[in-house]
């Protein structure tokens, strides 16, 4: 199993949603976070505001998918998210080890 990172600009996220809604996904997460990459001295447009580059807001979009279908879903990824501008974002991937616990009470 892998997981794939997706970490984007937050207009891009329901739109890659939308576009992955029908991929061969094990499980999906989605979450705001913030963050910044290497270009911070650069600025950029966000809600059309100027913004610096330390710490813009982002969409990270996680899923679960077996190995197999890992590259399409990448594929997938670049092909919704793209826009060409600096800061579209970064996506990683992951190898997922399956580990089950049971988390039901034994005790007495």
């Amino acid at each position: 199993m892998k997981q794939v990172i997706a970490i984007v600009k937050p207009f891009l996220a329901e739109k890659i949603l939308e576009g992955l809604r029908r991929s061969p996904l094990e499980a999906i997460e989605v979450c705001e976070v913030k963050g910044m990459s290497r270009q911070k001295s650069y600025l950029d447009q966000y809600a059309e505001s100027e913004y610096s580059l330390a710490f813009l807001p982002k969409v990270q979009i996680t899923a679960w998918v077996e190995d197999s279908r890992a590259d399409e879903i990448v594929h997938r990824l670049v092909e919704i998210a793209r826009t060409g501008r600096m800061g579209d974002g970064k996506i990683f991937v992951l190898s997922a080890d399956s580990y089950e616990v049971n988390l039901e009470s034994t005790s007495e």
